[in-house]
């Protein structure tokens, strides 16, 4: 079983849990299962059109399904997809 890590500031929207099992092939599948069981997450992941949002960073293992094949990047049984949002900001 493959399993998704959550960071902190997702965390709420996912009753607390830092890391969800799932049973899935591809990363979109995980993510739909991600966001079936917590639906609050769906506008934090994805855009209006279901879209990835642009700073929402998956990372399969140690590497950016962005250099893998995305959404259809196939997952095995022991997998750890983690979430990584983007952080901007800071003082100059």
């Amino acid at each position: 079983m493959s399993s998704i890590r959550v960071p902190t500031p997702l965390r709420p929207y996912a009753d607390g849990n830092k890391e969800i099992p799932v049973e899935a092939k591809t990363v979109g599948q995980a993510l739909n299962q991600l966001t079936e069981k917590y639906p609050s997450l769906q506008p934090h992941l994805f855009d209006d059109s279901g879209e990835l949002r642009a700073y929402v960073n998956l990372f399969l293992n140690d590497e950016d399904v962005r250099h893998l094949q995305g959404t259809a990047t196939p997952l095995g049984n022991s997998d750890r997809l983690t979430i990584v949002p983007s952080i901007a900001g800071g003082s100059a």
